[in-house]
């Protein structure tokens, strides 16, 4: 044995460690966990809008976007699966009774199930909650981010490996591809203009079809789909925005600015765009804003000019886009790069950010500053409000569940808030969906309005 394979075994065991740690303790942690090995792993994931509660039933039905990423060995898809969610958490409601749960939908608290991979109760149920593929529509070589359309969620893009952009229609595309017939990758829009892979990809929440690609070539495009015809599959970008150096890591629009974004890249640049001006060489504002390269960017939906940025130096950084030149504060946790960030959309103040470290942190700016005593902050800054332990490899990527995502007949379950799931994927195949414990979120906490945090 080399001494490479010596520390990867060493590391092996340690990560081991830790997570019969975190499995011992995930009872105490979180209200529901739902774990599924996927056959590859997936580098992106997303809530679907809508859910569904079959009459009758304990549960609730809702869709996950995801892909594949197969090096090449099997044909690679774009997937949509199915996830079912309790809707309260057995042995938190004095009406739960188990007993006259004829058909097994119970949902009681029970210590973690690894063979399930499950904590919230499926362990009663015949038929545990998997996340099951409903729909794998094919597609050439890995995805490196797919994002569904706000304004109509059947219209998805997918990053890819050669620059492109493809742009599906889920509802002109059957469950399956067809048996005994050659698989085929049939994007019903490409848009064009990058000449290498990238993963930034952000659909406008404001303007209709209007969608930002961040690229290793150094550049930033803008695509407006809505200029797509039979005649004319490809379309070219709108705008090139060239001011970067180095690699764009990721882009994202401002929520309530409709003609403003953010880019960020190797360069260490955070920059600010907006796209009514004609110098696409010039951003409207930039800021060297870390001493590493910056992988990621979100935008507070909330505010117009609360932005956040994640970085190779390991940390998270707060901006105001009124004053670039100071940093608000510096989320310092993570033991890894920050790969990826999400922004809360049921609470203004609450963000999420993934690690190289394998950690998936949350955060909540109302916290900053607070007083602590001294064991409270051995175990992080005031502003963490909780750590995600359960991957036992790198996230590839987070998302929060949309706003208003109940049980789909106007009542809000007992017990349970759709607001505070989460999903998340990692390299080594596995996809969980989880939330942590109402007591993690519920306790004393101040309110704070955005306009303070600013």
């Amino acid at each position: 044995m080399d001494e490479d394979d010596s520390i990867d075994t060493v590391d092996n065991k340690a990560v081991n460690e830790e997570y019969k740690i975190w499995k011992k303790n995930a009872p105490f942690l979180y209200d529901v966990i739902i774990t599924h090995a996927l056959d590859w792993p997936t580098l992106t994931i997303q809530w679907f809008p809508d859910a569904e509660t079959p009459p009758g039933k304990n549960y609730t039905v809702h869709r996950l976007l995801m892909g594949t990423h197969t090096s090449g060995a099997q044909q690679d898809y774009l997937q949509i699966a199915q996830v079912q969610i309790p809707n309260q958490v057995s042995g938190d409601d004095e009406d739960d009774d188990l007993e006259d749960d004829e058909d097994g939908d119970g949902m009681g608290r029970e210590a973690y199930d690894d063979e399930r991979g499950e904590l919230g109760g499926y362990g009663r149920n015949p038929h545990p909650s998997r996340i099951q593929v409903v729909q794998r529509i094919p597609h050439k070589n890995e995805i490196n981010r797919a994002r569904y359309m706000p304004q109509n969620p059947d219209l998805i893009a997918t990053k890819t490996t050669t620059g492109s952009i493809y742009i599906f229609d889920r509802t002109k595309h059957p469950s399956e591809p067809p048996a005994g017939k050659e698989t085929v990758c049939k994007p019903d829009i490409e848009l064009v203009g990058q000449a290498k892979e990238g993963f930034g990809m952000d659909w406008s929440p404001l303007k209709r079809g209007h969608i930002l690609g961040a690229s290793e070539d150094m550049t930033v495009c803008l695509w407006d789909i809505n200029a797509y015809s039979r005649n004319n599959p490809q379309l070219e970008p709108l705008s090139v925005f060239r001011g970067h150096s180095s690699i764009v890591g990721d882009v994202s629009w401002n929520g309530i600015q409709e003609n403003v974004f953010a880019s960020v890249g190797d360069d260490k640049m955070l920059m600010i765009w907006d796209t009514r001006d004609l110098d696409r060489t010039r951003p409207t504002q930039s800021i060297q804003a870390h001493e590493k390269e910056i992988l990621s960017v979100a935008f507070s939906p909330s505010s117009e000019t609360l932005i956040v940025t994640g970085s190779s130096d390991n940390t998270v950084a707060l901006w105001d886009t009124r004053n670039l030149s100071v940093k608000l504060h510096s989320f310092e946790m993570h033991q890894g790069e920050v790969l990826s960030l999400s922004w809360s959309p049921s609470h203004e103040s609450i963000f999420a950010s993934a690690g190289a470290d394998r950690r998936i942190n949350v955060w909540d700016l109302a916290a900053i500053g607070l007083e602590q005593s001294p064991d409270d902050a051995e175990d992080g800054p005031p502003e963490l409000l909780f750590v995600h332990g359960g991957h036992t490899s790198r996230p590839s990527d987070i998302a929060w569940a949309p706003v208003g995502h109940g049980l789909g007949n106007g009542k809000k379950p007992a017990g349970l808030d759709m607001d505070w799931f989460m999903a998340s994927c990692a390299e080594d195949n596995v996809v969980q969906v989880w939330k942590m414990g109402e007591s993690v979120y519920a306790g004393e906490r101040r309110v704070v309005e955005m306009e303070d945090l600013e």
